[in-house]
């Protein structure tokens, strides 16, 4: 029974550490897509084209991917250096899970279409998971 528990406790604390990473890596990725103007095209996924719709689920989604960064990631990722790691690849596999297949499939556009925005959101990705990786590390380890 103790080690249920204490394995909760710390899926729990991998959890709350993925909430923070999540958040700092949305920011910084958030300012990127606002500066480019992509937070409408996020807001059209739920059919909407406000930007306050957009920032929050693209927030949501951050916060998401965090989570599940931190509950798979997490005995992987205590230091800074395997944070960025397994952030970046973390950030690249939602690249394709996010703009090439999740959110055209959601559109009705093309998967995997390669062109200068999908590949300028692989930038921002790995922008994404490098930042969440690191606040993960610094959050498990404060």
């Amino acid at each position: 029974m103790q080690a249920t528990t204490q394995q909760s406790s710390v899926l729990s604390k991998f959890a709350l550490a993925g909430v923070v990473g999540g958040m700092a890596g949305g920011i910084v990725f958030g300012a990127m897509m606002a500066v480019m103007g992509m937070i409408p095209m996020i807001a059209g996924l739920a059919g909407s084209n406000s930007a306050v719709v957009g920032v929050l689920i693209h927030m949501l989604i951050s916060i998401f991917i965090g989570v599940t960064f931190g509950l798979i990631f997490g005995s992987r990722a205590r230091t800074y250096a395997q944070g960025l790691i397994w952030g970046l690849v973390w950030g690249a596999v939602w690249w394709v899970l996010g703009p090439l297949v999740i959110m055209p499939a959601m559109m009705g556009m093309p998967l995997f279409m390669f062109n200068e925005m999908t590949l300028t959101s692989l930038l921002g990705h790995l922008i994404y998971g490098g930042v969440a990786g690191l606040a993960f590390a610094w959050f498990i380890n404060r």
